[in-house]
């Protein structure tokens, strides 16, 4: 990634020597800009060749000048929502880091409208002030998101510089996320790790899937408790993909407990008094923005994930 977030105007991004891969990716790589953000410009007609529009999927040979005109932002009419919680884990001037409950949206997308999202939530905590808007104008602060039932640790820049700083960390893979999910069955190895490509699933559009020509993705995995059943793993997200553990565990046959999409049968269901997929981001390890400081985060599992843990583990005693 580049020194500094790129900012509006007309920019030129010259293709190197050798293989690049997809186009998209690639200038979402050295502008700074987040890949979605990237493809919107895209399909708006604002990145060419030689006054060529480009598409995403393109193959661009060395040496081409890619014309990029990146507009100036926007402004949306997202609405603050205050009858959202909440949580803040941890501030400094450069960023926040949020425990988002389950059920809640990170920020507005098809079928999810401004309202209801983390997003407006942070609007209205903020009472005007900006967040970081390199990830495009519908996602102010956003760095990273987490699936609607997932829980946990969420981080949200606060400007530009600190978005930038954060993301680059992502993608350099030094920022360390861990989660707790309970999943069906034993988990026979105490230590693992799970390296499979996810991508698309061919025959369910709208899931994801193992596929052999899908992005390298990998998920590391400790048990930290087993029960009758289950089992309580701690995961070390190495990659990002989209639904990255929930297919990975599933591809290995421990599917998370209550998971609408990958589970099936008792998996799906979960264990008595489960009523969301038991997946958490417990904590977070990051350098901060401006300091450089280690940032060690932790969000305590919810309240109605504990209770099922509880019960489970006086099932095991009772036997």
């Amino acid at each position: 990634m580049p020194d500094a977030p790129i900012a509006a105007g007309v920019r030129t991004v010259r293709v190197p020597d050798g293989r690049i891969g997809r186009i998209d990716r690639y200038v979402a790589d050295v502008t700074g800009l987040s890949r979605s953000h990237v493809q919107k410009l895209i399909s708006d007609g604002r990145m060419t060749a030689q006054g060529i529009p480009l598409r995403a999927n393109m193959i661009v040979p060395a040496g081409t000048e890619i014309r990029l005109d990146v507009p100036e932002p926007v402004a949306l009419d997202l609405a603050p929502a205050h009858d959202i919680p909440l949580r803040i884990v941890y501030e400094d001037a450069d960023l926040l880091i949020v425990d988002k409950p389950s059920g809640i949206v990170v920020h507005p997308s098809a079928g999810h409208h401004d309202g209801d999202t983390m997003v407006n939530a942070l609007l209205a905590r903020a009472g005007g002030a900006e967040y970081g808007g390199i990830a495009g104008v519908a996602r102010p602060g956003i760095v990273h998101r987490l699936d609607r039932d997932t829980s946990g640790l969420l981080m949200v820049a606060k400007h530009d510089a600190a978005q930038h700083s954060l993301m680059a960390q992502l993608k350099a893979r030094r920022i360390r996320k861990t989660y707790q999910a309970l999943v069906a069955g034993n988990v026979a190895a105490a230590v693992g790790r799970i390296e499979a490509p996810i991508g698309r699933d061919p025959k369910h559009r709208t899931r994801m899937a193992v596929v052999p020509d899908g992005r390298a993705s990998t998920t590391g995995y400790r048990v930290r408790e087993r029960f009758t059943g289950w089992t309580l793993l701690e995961l070390d997200l190495v990659t990002g993909r989209t639904h990255q553990i929930r297919v990975h565990l599933d591809a290995i046959g421990h599917p998370v407990a209550g998971d609408p999409v990958y589970g099936t049968g008792t998996s799906r269901r979960g264990p008595e008094g489960l009523g969301r997929l038991f997946l958490h981001a417990w904590r977070l390890e990051l350098t901060a923005p401006a300091s450089g400081e280690l940032i060690r985060a932790t969000a305590d599992l919810p309240a109605e994930l504990e209770v099922v843990l509880e019960s489970l583990r006086a099932a095991e005693t009772a036997r």
